[in-house]
């Protein structure tokens, strides 16, 4: 977490503990500055941007919004982590199908999903970076297929967000959603949903509450329609401490330049990957200039990956360990030093 997100969390939190509500009032004014703040990242406008909890929520009110009949299919791949996962599979007591491509044997390439693609098909959704190997998919080329048979194209974007640049609208990005944890480094349990202007119609109001309509202020009005911004989908009254966090992370990460945070990971991650073959070391992760990312999983053949995980645990190097490999996820702001420290430990 960035100092400025710190400090920003401690003065909040100074503010609720004096005065309450009146120390929080002046943080939710900051709303409507806080959505245009994380529709700025994106190219997106603060009616775009609803705030959420996580992920997965971003997923879930688009999947409980849509009109989905029974046959109906969703098209994603195999190894999407659960957040664009289960929210799509919770639809198959509708009769609605999940139809998985299997990844990662063969990719979800614009050639892949033009071939599975169905008139049934009515969503495609993708992580922009796969979590576990960290393949970054061509969104606009995505998007193109996708549309072109009359279906959605949804995007999972937490593990690009913060570290490379992304604009919905040149990628044609019907919906995007994101968690703050990660990449954007503000606090867990805040998230957002970003639904493109045109689509606010389309997508049901399922999770409704006071917060929803138009003015929020009118109590006992509940004829009112819904407020006409992406407001609409964050029900009641948000997490507006996360929301300070996310916002403030976001102008820190803007400050520096996403796209000379995205270069210095991609030169970390390319000394990482050339340090570890000349080690003996395997990469799973595909590295061409297109489709590489922050993530690099590798493994040592006939070696145990969680015991290499402890080991450099113990070293005070901090790395996700599974029993296919090893995942290393650099952000801004490490350096060439630490790379060349984790490489001499694996030696």
């Amino acid at each position: 977490m960035p100092i400025a997100t710190r400090d920003a969390l401690v003065d909040f939190v100074k503010g609720h503990a004096m005065s309450g509500v009146l120390g929080v009032a002046p943080y939710e004014e900051k709303l409507p500055t806080y959505r245009a703040t994380i529709g700025s990242l994106i190219g997106a406008g603060d009616d775009e941007i609803a705030l959420v909890r996580n992920t997965g929520d971003g997923a879930t009110i688009l999947a409980q919004g849509l009109d989905l009949e029974p046959g109906d299919e969703i098209v994603i791949g195999r190894n999407e982590f659960g957040s664009n996962a289960y929210p799509w599979l919770a639809l198959e007591h509708r009769g609605v199908h999940v139809r998985f491509i299997d990844t990662p044997r063969e990719r979800v390439t614009p050639a892949v999903l033009a071939r599975v693609i169905t008139p049934r098909t009515k969503v495609v959704a993708v992580s922009w970076v796969t979590f576990d190997d960290g393949y970054r998919h061509d969104l606009a080329a995505l998007a193109e297929v996708a549309h072109a048979r009359g279906a959605w194209f949804f995007v999972d974007a937490i593990q690009g967000l913060g570290a490379f640049p992304l604009d919905v609208r040149a990628s044609n990005i019907d919906a995007l959603y994101a968690g703050g944890a990660k990449w954007l480094m503000a606090l867990q349990g805040v998230g957002f949903l970003y639904l493109a202007r045109e689509h606010h119609d389309r997508i049901a109001t399922r999770l409704a509450s006071w917060r929803s309509v138009a003015n929020m202020w009118n109590f006992l009005d509940y004829d009112q329609p819904w407020t006409p911004s992406a407001a609409r989908y964050e029900a009641g009254t948000p997490n507006i401490i996360g929301a300070c966090a996310l916002a403030t992370s976001i102008g820190v990460l803007r400050q520096a330049g996403i796209g000379e945070i995205g270069a210095h990971v991609l030169a970390l991650t390319d000394r990482l990957v050339e340090g570890l073959e000349e080690r003996g070391y395997t990469i799973a992760s595909i590295r061409t200039p297109a489709e590489r990312s922050g993530i690099v999983l590798f493994a040592k053949p006939e070696t145990d990956s969680l015991e290499i995980g402890r080991r450099l645990a113990g070293a005070g190097i901090v790395t996700t360990a599974r029993t296919n490999g090893i995942r290393i996820s650099p952000h801004g702001y490490n350096t060439l030093e630490e790379i060349e420290a984790l490489l001499a430990m694996l030696s």
